[in-house]
């Protein structure tokens, strides 16, 4: 009989599930940020300056929008797969490679509590 664990135990878990619902408030807290510069149209007073100034600004806006709402998608992304991961804690499976079956290591859970691939998995793709 193997001794290697097989899971996480239930105490690990509610570690887990802490760091995580941490990492979550923050994420919807950047993520409210992010939106909220998204929306705020305010008017620089560009509006009595050369037509060229008046371009480049308009430009540079446009851009930053388009900045932002990549940021918003990638935050909204990170925000699913955080919760995703406490789907995974409530099932028991937190923790287990998607391709080996193994436990991820504690430490790369710590720093990417999302993941679904052991480092192992990660560096064969």
């Amino acid at each position: 009989m193997s001794s290697e664990k097989v899971r996480y135990s239930d105490t690990e878990l509610a570690e887990f599930k802490a760091l995580i619902l941490e990492k979550i408030e923050k994420a919807e807290h950047d993520l409210q940020i992010v939106r909220e510069s998204f929306i705020n149209n305010q008017n620089n007073g560009t509006d009595d300056t050369s037509p060229t100034f008046k371009a480049f600004e308009e430009g540079s806006e446009t851009m930053s929008k388009e900045q932002n709402a990549q940021l918003a998608a990638r935050q909204e992304k990170f925000i699913r797969s955080l919760r995703n991961a406490l789907s995974r804690i409530e099932n028991k499976t937190y923790g287990i490679c998607r391709e080996t079956g193994k436990l991820i290591s504690k430490e790369r859970l710590k720093l990417v509590p999302h993941a679904t691939l052991s480092i192992e998995a990660k560096n064969r793709q």
